[in-house]
């Protein structure tokens, strides 16, 4: 009963690292996307800058009295655009995170309800090949918890901060999009993609075992 019960458990951890194996992969794939719809939300905030200080009535060009007012629009409906752009790959990103945020679920589900079996001496146990279940365990929630701090739509502080740089995104607020790429950048977390890579890395025997 406890070799079976072991068996199941390692059966859905290995289904969940794969998961996280694919989702990881997807996710990187899909941020390294966002990054010019970025960059050219700031781009064309400086636009938009630039021809605001723009005295055309001064220049030549002031024989077309409506250019300065169709050239904003034009970039102004670019903006909206990109931001339509950047919302698309969030909800990839979205489905990525539920993807795994259930996978992880129905593991810690199983380990809960057989926590009588999967003791603590049964849980530390490890091979050359397959780490224990506890630092598995720990590893996946440490993944999760990245993922879920890496999404807008989830209620941690450092999303938040990129959802509500989302929602505050407007086209009459020229600083705040020029200055979207470096606010993009901040909320940034390499440290927790490395510590990801590191989790597939001692898992990658225990996966193809």
């Amino acid at each position: 009963m406890a070799q079976s019960c072991v068996a199941l458990c390692h059966q859905k951890l290995k289904q969940c690292f794969q998961t996280l194996e694919t989702n990881h992969k997807a996710w990187n794939l899909v941020w390294t996307e966002c990054t010019p719809l970025i960059n050219s939300l700031g781009n064309l905030g400086e636009q938009l800058i630039a021809l605001d200080n723009v005295q055309l009535d001064v220049t030549p060009l002031k024989r077309f009295p409506d250019l300065q007012e169709r050239l904003r629009i034009k970039l102004l409906q670019a903006v909206d655009v990109e931001l339509g752009k950047l919302a698309d790959k969030l909800d990839e990103l979205q489905r990525l995170l539920k993807t795994m945020n259930n996978q992880v679920s129905t593991v810690f589900q199983f380990y809960e309800q057989n926590t009588a079996t999967l003791d603590l001496a049964t849980c530390t146990l490890r091979s050359s090949t397959s780490p224990s279940i506890a630092d598995m365990l720990e590893w996946l929630q440490d993944a999760n918890s990245y993922y879920r701090q890496q999404y807008p739509f989830l209620s941690n502080d450092r999303f938040l901060r990129r959802k509500y740089l989302l929602q505050v995104l407007k086209p009459d607020d020229l600083s705040l999009l020029q200055d979207v790429p470096k606010r993009w950048e901040a909320v940034d977390s390499p440290d927790g993609e490395e510590h990801i890579s590191d989790t597939l890395s001692r898992v990658s025997l225990f996966i193809d075992s």
